[in-house]
């Protein structure tokens, strides 16, 4: 009796396009001895086998039994089946289809493979020390796609015609570069250079080694990496480092660190092996790790911090340059203050001038920047978890699963730390890291971005959603788009609607949100937030009790005006007398002016924020009155918290009511601080303590009353606030506590990077009915 035969087509999406999934699928249907044939197409893979019907049942539980490393299957659906009498026993890979349509996902950028890393350092092989080596399994993606589908001739590499032995690997299915489109060698590769700080080329005959040479002898040099260029000098070097600082003019904030390995790092930091599987993991993020004392790198890298961010290499250059130069190197991003990130040599060229002494570059361009993504192991109440604060290199545009399908909708954030969203049915598309919209420079990447991403998935949107705030250049350009509904969603519901599609919650919940500034719908700025409500909807039922900032936003750059601003709001004139160094060591008359801008309201906006309450008591302590980066101030002050151990109880709680919300009443703990600075002689360490753990004792007696009155048990942590990490482990773990279930962010950062994923969902929530 004959066998019964079949031929099924299936469709395969995920990550399958550009991670070796065509070869995997070639040699499994080979090995099953089925015929057919697998191609790319605009939505992912499709797969069409034919033979015996018990067999390609085998293949299709096979498939997904050993994927490729850089390959992930988010769905496997028949979508056709026919019985046949006569097949064929050859499998073939065919050309990509394109049927005007896309959806294709779009693998991120990812890091240098073992065997590639073998093939760099092996004198016999024909690619050794060839700085842009890559195969199927590893390098660009992202970075160097033009459009869909992800064939060589819609990459940056589409100018480089394969020699002819790396044509003969491209073609081979059983190679491990098979249809790997950045495939190149020294014959017909990009080839790299090094330029003097003019842009004049050196003329160096092994560029790699003479930019080695400039790092060991304390220069600062750019390199070219996966989305833009980087800023290199040798952490060793006290010299190295200040002149970096010096012309980075960037005195205090920290500087991300470079390591050949794990092993290297752990010299210099605690790595657990949560951790230590996020620094291997294919991203390569910078991650946050509480740093070693004295391992011989210049304390000037992360001045007073207790924690240092930590990457391994993403690139074959960076490996050489490890290799010739040391073990760690500074990697920063090379860019001009508050400009994006450099990724022409155009760009580098003009940019870079005045910060490097030489620039690496190579031919391989870069059309879409992306900064290096950061993140960290939260140890929470519940268990270890990986949480972003920078989401870009090595894990964009890697879509967030959307709780319930989205109209096509585009989002275009927040003015600071920017990023746009595009979502579209199940999938929320983030975009990397932008920054903050106040330069040309940004604008424009913005404006790139928003289109790459609307050609590269193919959504036209129908809905822009944009914050409240009239002035930001997000609701500008949400103004200026033509043919579409604008949704307006205000900061803070965003953020809490950001918190809950991270978690893929669909309900009412509780949303605490604590950041620096977000415009209010009452005109006033916002920031220490009680919330509840849905996608839908929000009610404003708490928040922290008004106080001033003089100067506006000048205050936010110097935290010793809303401390000054705070004392005069509670104590007037008598605020000159008391014993704080913050008015005693200061001129007298410019604490007078101050004192006189907040009580009478002149340019000094009231807020409700927690962020600037952080400030206005890291200044307050002593600990940082200027900073020089966003947040530095309460940065600053819970690192103390690191240096005192000592258990401490809450300053006394008042709340009080306004219009039926709660209010945090901080004048209690104001007077509590002055008594255990001035009465008690506690250190500033000790303080800290107590200031957070008053603020976490406030937000559970406040969700509690909250959740009383309404039912709702469910906790969102949101905002910039929460990237403080003893603050978020406190809250959750109090909040836990008290029998209320708490979700925090993970993939999607709980600061303004994750905005624009809040805003699709509450735009989706409020135009279902038009769809």
């Amino acid at each position: 009796m004959a066998r019964k035969a079949v031929r099924r087509t299936l469709r395969v999406t995920g990550f399958v396009q550009g991670v070796g999934f065509r070869p995997y699928v070639y040699r499994l249907a080979t090995q099953h001895m089925l015929g057919g044939w697998v191609r790319n197409d605009t939505k992912g893979v499709t797969i069409c086998v034919e033979g015996p019907t018990e067999v390609a049942d085998i293949f299709g539980e096979d498939l997904l039994k050993h994927l490729p490393g850089l390959a992930r299957v988010d769905s496997c659906t028949v979508t056709s089946e026919v019985p046949v009498r006569d097949w064929t026993s050859s499998f073939t890979i065919t050309h990509s289809e394109e049927d005007g349509g896309t959806g294709a996902l779009i693998t991120p950028d990812s890091y240098v493979c073992a065997d590639c890393a073998d093939e760099l350092f092996d004198p016999e092989d024909r690619r050794h020390g060839y700085p842009l080596i890559n195969c199927t399994n590893c390098g660009p993606r992202f970075s160097i796609i033009r459009e869909v589908p992800y064939d060589r001739p819609k990459t940056t590499m589409a100018d480089f015609a394969m020699c002819e032995q790396c044509q003969t690997e491209y073609d081979s299915p059983a190679d491990r570069r098979f249809h790997a489109q950045p495939n190149a060698c020294w014959v017909c590769g990009p080839q790299v250079r090094l330029l003097a700080s003019d842009g004049s080329d050196t003329g160096a005959a092994d560029p790699v080694s003479a930019a080695a040479k400039l790092l060991r002898d304390g220069g600062i040099l750019a390199v070219k990496a996966l989305g833009g260029y980087q800023l290199m000098a040798d952490p060793r070097s006290h010299t190295a480092v200040a002149g970096l600082r010096a012309r980075k003019e960037r005195s205090t904030k920290p500087f991300a660190l470079l390591a050949r390995d794990c092993a290297t790092v752990e010299r210099h930091a605690v790595v657990n092996n949560q951790e230590r599987r996020l620094l291997e993991s294919p991203g390569r993020p910078i991650v946050l790790l509480q740093a070693r004392p004295c391992t011989g790198l210049s304390p000037d890298i992360a001045p007073g911090a207790p924690t240092l961010g930590f990457m391994l290499p993403a690139t074959p250059l960076q490996l050489l340059l490890l290799d010739d130069v040391a073990p760690v190197l500074i990697a920063t991003s090379a860019n001009a203050a508050d400009e994006p990130m450099v990724h022409t040599e155009e760009e580098a060229h003009r940019a870079l001038a005045g910060l490097a002494d030489a620039v690496l570059v190579h031919d391989r361009a870069i059309h879409m920047r992306v900064d290096d993504s950061i993140a960290r192991v939260v140890h929470s109440a519940v268990e270890p978890k990986v949480t972003f604060i920078r989401r870009a290199r090595g894990y964009v545009p890697d879509p967030v699963p959307a709780p319930f399908p989205v109209s096509p909708i585009l989002a275009v954030g927040g003015e600071l730390k920017n990023t746009v969203c595009l979502g579209s049915g199940d999938s929320l598309y983030v975009s990397q890291h932008i920054g903050d919209l106040k330069s040309l420079g940004n604008q424009r990447f913005f404006a790139d971005t928003v289109a790459h991403l609307s050609g590269a998935f193919g959504v036209t949107p129908r809905y822009v959603a944009h914050d409240l705030h009239p002035d930001f250049h997000g609701t500008r350009y949400a103004a200026s788009c033509q043919d579409v509904q604008l949704v307006a969603v205000q900061h803070h519901h965003a953020h809490m609607a950001s918190c809950m599609a991270d978690n893929g919650l669909d309900q009412p919940v509780i949303g605490v949100v604590f950041d620096g500034t977000g415009y209010g719908t009452d005109g006033t700025i916002w920031g220490g937030e009680f919330l509840i409500g849905d996608y839908r909807g929000f009610e404003r039922l708490g928040h922290l009790a008004r106080f001033r900032l003089p100067g506006g936003d000048k205050a936010v750059r110097e935290p010793a005006r809303i401390a000054i601003g705070l004392l005069a709001q509670y104590f007037g004139a008598g605020a000159a007398e008391l014993p704080l160094d913050l008015v005693q060591q200061r001129d007298s008359f410019e604490v007078g002016v101050l004192m006189k801008m907040a009580e009478r309201g002149i340019n000094s906006p009231q807020t409700s924020s927690m962020g600037r309450l952080f400030d206005a008591y890291s200044a307050l302590l002593g600990v940082c009155e200027q900073v020089d980066y966003e947040g530095q101030a309460a940065i600053e002050l819970e690192q103390l918290i690191a240096w005192d151990h000592a258990p401490a109880e809450p300053w006394p709680l008042r709340l009080a009511e306004e219009e039926g919300r709660l209010v945090i009443d901080h004048r209690p703990w104001l007077e509590a601080l002055l008594a255990d600075v001035s009465d008690r002689g506690h250190s500033a360490a000790q303080v800290s303590r107590t200031f957070h753990e008053s603020v976490v004792n406030a937000v559970v007696e406040i969700c509690l009353r909250i959740s009383r009155t309404s039912g709702v048990r469910d906790v969102v942590l949101s905002g910039g606030v929460f990237l403080n990490q003893h603050l978020l482990i406190r809250t959750e773990q109090e909040l836990t506590h008290a029998g209320l279930r708490v979700y925090t962010h993970g993939r999607i950062p709980t600061n303004d990077g994750g905005l624009s994923v809040g805003q699709v969902m509450v735009a989706a929530a409020r135009t279902s009915a038009d769809s």
